[in-house]
């Protein structure tokens, strides 16, 4: 069966001159053959995507969350979308009636909830930047933006407020206004007006305004709509300016690519809104989900209870990055081995039958229906029955998690990959094409793309296998990082958003994110080590959950810290008569010997290079976490807090690894 490939070329490539390297030829999807899709006729902005969907569904159920009924969740109770809309336009005017003009900035503090989504299209309706304060990056961050944007009233989590108040002073300069989202306490009262700030409670401020009406103002598709500060591996956030157009036309590409699908959104559709909206992946599937009246519903905001919610609200698609995928993958292995030899004899069956005509091409809800009914639908019931696409993005999917829950969860089990700066999703998989699992699938058709070589990794973009940074031109890029031109210029050159990021096109036209352009170290002997290529290699070891690898130019070998997989460390220690808690096991020289060995052993099945193996490694039974700052909220690695955390163990590594031997 000949393979479809869903790219067409636009322009040719370019050999290296003056200095720049060589760049491949520019493609975009097959889905945009005849043109990018243009946005939905009078969508200008993202109050247009709200107000085109009140005049067109002003009954649907918009935003839902669960009742309390006696100090339990019942059930999802709904506002509709003119319900919202009524509740906009008060707050919209409450805004305005504390000074705060078209321009200004809004502060949003919090998890997922309606008047999270009712603040932001309060500030989409008046002009005013949306900056989402975020929920993961603690009071250094929240002050840093608050005093960077410049941000005048911020609307505020109830249990945020105290958190809120950290910042004070430095940020009262700016800030003069907060709104709770529930009730606000004397003592809290006492605390903002000690600073002259004025703080309300959500349904005082609702009635600060009930006496003015306010015009909205005109707005431009070129109008900032949200200054999104990302968290980044080092430095101080960045403010990434989005624009109503970069909304819209994302909408558009992604509305284009699911129809060209099959997998049409329509407004029988509901969704699990949990990822933060602070982060642009969530907020452009929302603000898609708006586009066509379809529902909202948000979780409790305790990850422990999300199966229950979703059980509850029965979502039909499910956003997710990795981490989740991997704890359902985690739970669903533990299910099998403990349900008995026969049931896990019959799972492997079924699996087995099932890829096997998923690979020779069959639709995954064609492969085998049988195995669906009587084997499967316990993992769809689990996810509430009705999701028919999950959607991963943020940080890498394994492969093994993908394959696994394409055939089990009976339904679509997509990668996507995008930035910020690109507005989210710029590329994702296709349903029912099995050779595109391990990528992020062809270009969203909604922008171009080409791979520009980086000679000093070797990555050729003109070679038969085309490999080199990503690069995307289109409507859907940023403006710029707030106040930081500097920055700005660095990854936007001639309208190409340079993202740092390593990849190769596959046959198919999908693409595959490989290596990371910055994280390239050289060790003493002067050969380059392109670090991430080398633990996503190494990620594939069985025995650990996640690698950090370290080198440096004046050592000649790599060391590296592993979280080994608890119960894969365990099972080896039972069978190598080695004692003790899973801590214990972790500073046992054996265990140490054995994860070496099976990180030689994948190391030799790569044909890696002598230099590119592991000559020492700890092994940390705690997680790397944000607690302790050495991962980002979207799971990857702070390489320079690695280092700081780990110096003593590295200094130990390489001095121990030195050592004459006798």
């Amino acid at each position: 069966m000949a393979e479809t490939n869903y790219l067409i070329k636009v322009e040719e490539g370019k050999v290296a001159s003056d200095g720049q390297p060589s760049a491949g030829p520019v493609y975009r999807s097959s889905f945009a053959k005849n043109g990018f899709p243009a946005p939905i006729p009078g969508m200008e902005s993202c109050w247009d995507i709200f107000r085109l969907s009140v005049e067109k569904y002003p009954n649907n159920p918009m935003l839902g969350r669960r009742q309390m009924v006696d100090g339990k969740a019942g059930k999802y109770v709904w506002q509709t979308y003119k319900e919202v809309y009524d509740i906009v336009i008060k707050l919209g005017n409450s805004i305005r009636s504390c000074g705060v003009e078209e321009g200004g900035k809004c502060g949003i503090y919090g998890a997922n909830c309606s008047e999270w989504i009712i603040s932001m299209e309060a500030c989409n309706a008046h002009g005013l930047y949306c900056v989402p304060l975020y929920d993961t990056l603690g009071a250094g961050a929240v002050e840093f933006i608050i005093c960077h944007a410049e941000v005048s009233i911020a609307f505020v989590e109830e249990k945020k407020i105290n958190e809120l108040f950290k910042t004070f002073p430095a940020s009262t300069q700016y800030l003069k206004t907060i709104v709770s989202f529930g009730k606000v306490t004397p003592e809290q009262k006492e605390e903002a007006e000690k600073y002259d700030l004025a703080i309300y409670s959500w349904e005082e401020f609702l009635h600060l305004g009930e006496s003015k009406t306010f015009d909205l103002p005109v707005k431009k598709k070129t109008d900032i709509c949200t200054i999104m500060y990302t968290s980044g591996t080092t430095g101080d956030p960045k403010g990434v300016l989005i624009s109503n157009e970069s909304i819209v036309t994302l909408i558009a590409g992604v509305k284009r690519l699911l129809e060209s699908v099959n997998e049409q959104l329509t407004m029988k559709d509901v969704y699990i809104s949990y990822l933060p909206l602070a982060h642009i992946f969530d907020r452009v599937i929302e603000e898609l989900f708006i586009s066509h009246g379809a529902s909202i519903g948000f979780w409790r905001g305790d990850v422990k209870l999300l199966v229950e919610d979703i059980g509850e609200l029965k979502p039909t698609i499910f956003c997710v990055v990795p981490r989740v995928l991997d704890r359902i993958y985690s739970g669903l292995l533990q299910k099998i081995s403990g349900g008995g030899l026969l049931k896990k004899k019959m799972f492997d069956l079924a699996y087995s039958y099932k890829y096997y005509n998923m690979r020779k091409g069959r639709k995954h809800g064609d492969a085998s229906p049988i195995c669906d009914k009587v084997v499967f639908s316990k993992v769809k019931q689990g996810l509430g029955g009705n999701v028919r696409l999950i959607l991963s993005g943020a940080a890498p999917l394994s492969t093994h998690v993908e394959e696994f829950l394409r055939v089990v969860a009976c339904c679509h089990v997509l990668q996507g990959y995008g930035l910020t700066e690109s507005c989210g999703g710029s590329f994702v998989c296709l349903p029912n094409e099995l050779s595109m699992l391990g990528t992020v699938g062809p270009p969203v058709p909604n922008i171009d793309v080409r791979l520009e070589s980086v000679p000093e990794m070797n990555y050729d973009a003109l070679s038969s296998t085309p490999r080199g940074e990503v690069c995307i031109r289109g409507k859907t890029l940023f403006t710029g990082y707030y106040k930081r031109e500097d920055l700005t210029s660095e990854v936007l050159v001639d309208g190409w958003l340079h993202t740092g990021d390593i990849g190769e096109w596959q046959p198919n036209g999908s693409m595959k994110i490989i290596d990371r352009k910055k994280n390239i170290f050289k060790l003493s002997q002067g050969e380059y080590v392109a670090v991430e290529n080398l633990e996503n290699i190494y990620g594939l070891v069985s025995a650990i959950d996640m690698i950090w690898i370290y080198g440096n130019s004046f050592e000649s070998f790599l060391v590296a810290v592993v979280n080994p997989n608890k119960e894969a460390l365990e099972i080896w220690a039972a069978n190598n008569n080695v004692s003790g808690a899973f801590e214990s096991i972790c500073q046992n020289p054996k265990a140490k010997e054995f994860i070496l060995g099976e990180l030689a052993k994948t190391g030799k099945d790569k044909k890696l290079k002598g230099f590119e193996f592991i000559r020492d490694v700890h092994l940390d039974p705690t997680p790397f976490d944000m607690e302790r700052d050495l991962l980002t909220p979207t799971f990857k690695k702070k390489r320079p807090q690695l280092l700081k955390y780990y110096q003593g163990v590295i200094d130990e590594m390489y001095k121990s690894a030195n050592k004459p031997k006798a």
